[in-house]
């Protein structure tokens, strides 16, 4: 017993003594680590006190070595007490003088102060007369006054009522009465409202125009109504579909062309007066080989409409041509699949619309780096693709492509960084190589031919971009068992049913419910 005890108390002994070595260890190591960080900041110190010692003992050799200068060339220190005395006594001259005679003063004072008021003038008769035209003076008829307080009187009464539908909306945003709707449709919803907003008081303001006769205002005022008639009926439709209510935004997009012109006639007189001189230099530009350039050089082609319109219609069938190749060979080895956009012809306007917005944006980086070129080419794609795809889905639930299952994807998969990629690759692509021979094959027109070619071509394209909203419309309505009743909508449901829309759109599914209305 007492052996056990022994050694026990011996074992307690040897863990006693480990523990107060393991204790000495960390506190010498500590020490240690104290020391040298110690050490290190004395060392910091000495570097950083010796660079400001030689930084000042630089700066004093500066100074002294310019007094030993001033000392070896006592002239420079008169000619700059001779210059400051000058100064100061030109300084003197010029006190006395205003004390002696004020009205110099005061008359130089007039002087700048008229200078700037006829600045002014100047700068407000050149606004005033963007804004005006010699047609002001001639008074509208009395039809068009009418039409104006019309405008006025409809859009104030309008007002409240949107007034009111705001009101509703946010009360039940906020109460939570929402909460079963689609975030899409909610942002759409106040979208649309805040159209409607903007529209009634641009109606106001255009109406106030015409009472005060003041035509070219009301011609310019009518770019703004454009938009907001354009981005109210693409609302209309994501929420309502093809409904009536885009009768209305029509009949007053077609009222705003047809008075545009009317309001202010030296708008039209200018744009004939330009398409006279432009058929003229078309004609030697033809002849010499130039047609269709940039004239100021800055870019490379010129940004008119007939460039731009057949640059769409062109690109539109090359990108369907390129996409159901790329399709044929590695999407879908061996299945060919029609990838068409439109109702009617071969053309993917997605391409088009995209080669328009390269166009527009990258023309005048024709000479740029590539590298340029292909990052704002990548955004572009990828953006307008996304837009695109939000659109189609929000309207009719329609999806043609998703690129949840590709790296890098975006936005819920409407765009991913691969296509993004291909969208800056065809952006060099296009700019540095298919822009010119764009530019040749276009000019294969024959200038006389131009603009009867144009407008019936033009006119094609808007009736078949119009017939196939139409009838995904109806295809939706088809698949969400709304019924089909107007005599338009029979029309459709006839001659575009199911299994002619599926064979037409290959590539696209529609799914009710992923749109704004469905919800």
């Amino acid at each position: 017993m007492g052996r056990e005890t022994a050694m026990g108390d011996g074992k307690r002994a040897r863990d006693i003594k480990r523990e107060v070595a393991s204790e000495l260890e960390k506190a010498v190591e500590f020490e240690k680590a104290d020391l040298a960080e110690t050490r290190q900041e004395w060392h910091d110190q000495l570097h950083n006190d010796g660079a400001q010692l030689a930084a000042d003992v630089a700066r004093d050799k500066e100074k002294v070595r310019e007094a030993l200068d001033d000392v070896r060339h006592p002239e420079r220190l008169a000619e700059a007490a001779e210059e400051k005395l000058a100064q100061a006594a030109e300084d003197v001259r010029e006190v006395a003088q205003a004390v002696e005679h004020p009205s110099e003063i005061v008359a130089e004072a007039k002087h700048v102060v008229a200078e700037k008021k006829a600045a002014f003038d100047e700068t407000t008769a050149t606004i005033a007369a963007e804004f005006t035209s010699p047609t002001d003076k001639k008074r509208l008829p009395a039809v068009l006054r009418v039409f104006g307080v019309l405008l006025i009187v409809g859009s104030g009464v309008a007002l409240p009522g949107i007034g009111k539908a705001i009101y509703q909306a946010v009360t039940m945003f906020g109460s939570g009465a929402m909460s079963g709707e689609g975030v899409s449709t909610i942002v759409v919803t106040f979208l649309h409202l805040a159209v409607l907003v903007a529209l009634a008081a641009t109606f106001i303001v255009f109406g106030v125009r015409l009472l005060r006769n003041q035509r070219r205002w009301a011609a310019l005022l009518s770019y703004g109504l454009y938009v907001l008639l354009i981005l109210g009926g693409l609302c209309s439709i994501m929420l309502s579909g093809m409904s009536i209510d885009l009768v209305f935004y029509l009949i007053m997009l077609v009222l705003t062309i047809a008075l545009q012109s009317y309001l202010d006639p030296t708008l039209l007189e200018e744009r004939r007066a330009h398409r006279k001189a432009r058929e003229a230099e078309e004609h030697k530009e033809g002849e010499d080989g130039t047609l269709g350039r940039d004239p100021t050089g800055k870019g490379y082609i010129a940004l008119n409409f007939f460039n731009l319109f057949w640059i769409f219609v062109v690109a539109s069938v090359l990108g369907l041509i390129m996409e159901e190749i790329v399709h044929f060979l590695f999407v879908a080895p061996g299945q060919w699949q029609d990838r068409a956009g439109l109702l009617f012809g071969p053309f993917s306007p997605i391409y088009g619309c995209g080669a328009v917005l390269m166009t527009v944006f990258l023309n005048r980086f024709h000479k740029s780096n590539w590298l340029v070129i292909f990052l704002v080419a990548a955004v572009i794609g990828g953006g307008f693709e996304a837009l695109t795809s939000l659109f189609m889905q929000y309207a009719f639930g329609a999806v043609a492509w998703d690129y949840s299952n590709m790296p890098g994807s975006l936005f819920g998969g409407r765009t991913c960084l691969p296509f993004m990629a291909c969208w800056g690759l065809l952006g060099v692509v296009w700019i540095k190589l298919l822009l010119p021979f764009m530019l040749r094959l276009v000019n294969f027109i024959p200038w006389n031919w131009r603009y009867v070619l144009t407008t019936v071509a033009a006119c094609f394209m808007l009736v078949d971009a119009v017939m196939t909203l139409q009838s995904l419309d109806c295809w939706y309505m088809r698949l969400s068992h709304d019924p089909v009743d107007t005599p338009i909508q029979q029309f459709y449901d006839h001659e575009f049913g199911d299994t002619y829309m599926a064979d037409r759109f290959q590539s696209m599914t529609i799914h009710p419910s992923d749109a704004v209305r469905g919800k």
